[in-house]
């Protein structure tokens, strides 16, 4: 079991075959985990590890901004939402955005620098779970943007040979089914919890209980998994499990790395 939180760093060069650079780094250390340009062009990918499990047997995956890395669909899937209330509210799509923002900043504010899912934001203007549900069934079309990724494929195989896996998201089943499905791991990530599962959008107590009760397994056996720490993370460890932040699908890939080799 890690004992304190790390840095798993990932170096690909772009101008010739790729080449991988594990570092532990102190967690206060000031590094940009999104990307940078280093080492005469090369990418920057950071996994940030909180707590493995001893006795891990299953892991939870986030889906969006975790098991794909696509920031146009990641703003895409926020941004059809956005229009299509500007829409109901006859208002401009700007006047639209400057609304949700302007209450997701003052509600950060309010709550310790927290981030609110925009599930739990649009019901603070009358917009319900339910709706919210119907509207990204009708409106998300995740295979415009994202492909099928074989490396991904790959991962989850290995993974899925020594551990049990789950996908928890704030997107109906039905929707997250479409993104799987996109990025070709559907018949491997066949378990999915979403917004229609418990009408209850992360962070949730009933969202995380109903995938263990799906895993059966107990909190301290799981893995949480996922790109946001307050929406994905900060719960599941404060319920016992471990939990790894990853700033896309390129940290997944080296998942099976961490947790079998801890």
């Amino acid at each position: 079991m890690l004992k304190k939180t790390l840095w798993i760093i990932q170096i690909r060069q772009t101008t010739r075959k790729p080449k991988q650079q594990w570092l532990t780094v102190p967690p206060k250390s000031n590094i940009n985990r999104q990307a940078a340009s280093i080492a005469g062009g090369g990418l920057f990918f950071a996994m940030k590890v909180y707590k493995i499990p001893e006795d891990l047997r299953a892991i939870v995956f986030d889906i969006d901004g975790t098991l794909y890395t696509s920031s146009l669909y990641v703003f895409e899937q926020v941004d059809a939402q956005v229009r299509h209330f500007a829409h109901i509210r006859g208002m401009s799509e700007d006047q639209a955005r400057e609304q949700i923002r302007h209450y997701r900043k003052t509600w950060s504010a309010q709550h310790g620098g927290r981030k609110i899912s925009l599930g739990n934001t649009l019901t603070a203007f009358g917009i319900s779970i339910q709706e919210s549900i119907e509207w990204r069934n009708t409106l998300l079309e995740p295979e415009r943007f994202l492909k099928p990724d074989p490396e991904l494929r790959k991962v989850l195989i290995e993974l899925g040979k020594k551990y049990k896996m789950v996908c928890v998201t704030n997107n109906p089943v039905p929707a997250a089914v479409k993104t799987l499905r996109a990025i070709g791991v559907e018949d491997i990530l066949t378990s999915v919890i979403g917004l229609d599962t418990c009408l209850a959008s992360k962070p949730n107590r009933k969202v995380l209980e109903a995938a263990v009760s799906l895993l059966n397994v107990q909190p301290e056996q799981c893995l949480s998994v996922g790109d946001r720490y307050d929406i994905d993370l900060a719960l599941p460890l404060e319920m016992g499990m471990g939990a790894v932040l990853v700033s896309g699908v390129e940290d997944v890939y080296n998942l099976p790395s961490v947790v079998m080799n801890p």
